[in-house]
């Protein structure tokens, strides 16, 4: 297996152990990123500094991910130093995710998503507005 999966409370970290992240990789990867999410695990950690190239079927996963991680308002990140890794992956335009040179800076992005994820809670309930009242959040 050319990647490994790390599991805590907050987030799960998938370390690339490979130089391209490709179809070898990205396949059995969904079905782990697919058993994270399953978990209740809502932010997806992708440590690609030993990566140096992506292909279609990588750029693919990320995409996905992104978009599922999101839908429950969690993130997708991507851990990368290398300037061409990350516009090739800024190139494929995928919105949501993430892209910082370290784990270390997307465990801290990850706690950032989830204290902004409780104050919007927070305001939310500070009025005690619902649904019911008419209200509605409204995204512009």
């Amino acid at each position: 297996m050319n990647y490994s999966i790390e599991k805590t409370e907050h987030y799960a970290l998938a370390t690339i152990d490979a130089q391209v992240f490709d179809t070898e990789i990205a396949t059995p990867l969904e079905k782990s990123i697919v058993a994270v999410f399953r978990d209740g695990i809502i932010n997806m950690i992708v440590d690609c500094g030993k990566v140096t190239d992506i292909d279609a079927n990588g750029l693919n996963l990320l995409r996905k991910a992104s978009r599922v991680f999101k839908s429950e308002n969690g993130v997708c990140l991507v851990a990368t130093k290398n300037d061409d890794l990350i516009d090739k992956i800024d190139g494929a335009m995928i919105e949501g995710l993430i892209i910082l040179p370290t784990s270390d800076e997307c465990v801290d992005a990850v706690f950032m998503n989830e204290l902004e994820n409780d104050f919007k809670e927070e305001n939310d309930d500070e009025f005690g507005l619902t649904e019911e009242d008419g209200f509605t959040e409204q995204k512009f």
